[in-house]
């Protein structure tokens, strides 16, 4: 039986956790993806007290809806890659900050965004860079037994398992795995999906379900806020692929709905339109 996750922009923002997991539960979900993102409110949460993180320790144990993961997207303002020394120190202190925190909560695995750098110029020098960082990384991370694991992405720096695979090859550690996004992975024409998801099986940690639309010639692609079933993903053969390949982990449905009015309802659409593939696959039963 596959575990299903929400991500917690998802769900309304300004609640604590407790009552996020309590709704997380009540929409029959079995964990929630935290977000630390690049705002200062997200950022803040690499500072929890003890107290603070009990609160959210206690919240996990009276409902029983755990936290598996973060998506740490705050790389994006302080990148592995930057050509300042002083962004890149800071990079590797909310790196060191996670994994503790992650640590603290009982959370199994970073996300990180596979970019070098985000608002910057991309060059060779800024791929060395994120390269030997993420290497400081993910000793970080074995140290605590956290895996950092590398989104596909809606950048050309890492949009395929394969890319992904060439940096695993220099850092050969079971703490450094692969977050599919399907999305993000099936925008991309030059992506044969079906392959890359056979190349990359052993290193997949999780899997995001998201739909986009997809780059062509004239068009970037949109990578998010596309509604279930407008897109491109064909989540009936992406999943069966999984399935056939013996996948086992979690899937994270990922969406943007923390500011609507009425989340609760976009979230049951999301699930109805995704269930059937889920079943259809052989992850839930019929």
């Amino acid at each position: 039986m596959a575990t299903l996750g929400i991500y917690e922009k998802a769900l309304p923002k300004g609640i604590s956790w407790l009552e996020r997991l309590i709704l997380a539960k009540k929409l029959g979900f079995d964990f929630v993806e935290m977000s630390i993102d690049e705002t200062d409110e997200r950022l803040s949460r690499l500072e929890w007290t003890k107290e603070e993180r009990k609160q959210v320790i206690d919240a996990i144990h009276e409902t029983g809806i755990k936290i598996l993961s973060i998506c740490l997207s705050g790389h994006r303002r302080f990148p592995f890659g930057s050509k300042e020394e002083a962004v890149r120190e800071q990079a590797l202190k909310i790196m060191e900050q996670a994994i503790d925190l992650a640590s603290d909560l009982g959370v199994r695995t970073i996300q990180l965004a596979g970019y070098d750098v985000y608002y910057e110029e991309k060059t060779i020098a800024s791929r060395n860079y994120f390269i030997e960082n993420l290497k400081k990384a993910v000793g970080m991370a074995a140290s605590k037994e956290v895996v950092l694991s590398i989104e596909i992405m809606d950048d050309a720096f890492i949009n395929s398992i394969s890319k992904f695979l060439k940096i695993k090859e220099q850092i050969p550690s079971p703490y450094l795995q692969v977050y599919p996004d399907l999305g993000n992975l099936s925008a991309w024409p030059e992506n044969d999906i079906g392959y890359e998801l056979e190349k990359g099986i052993s290193q997949i940690s999780a899997i995001h379900l998201k739909d986009t639309l997809a780059v062509t010639d004239a068009f970037g692609g949109k990578f998010k806020e596309v509604p279930f079933g407008d897109g491109c993903v064909d989540f009936s053969g992406c999943l069966k692929t999984l399935k056939r390949l013996d996948y086992n982990g979690p899937f994270l449905i990922e969406m943007w709905s923390e500011t609507s009015q009425t989340p609760e309802k976009e979230i049951e659409r999301a699930k109805s339109f995704l269930f059937p593939y889920l079943k259809e696959a052989g992850y839930f039963e019929a």
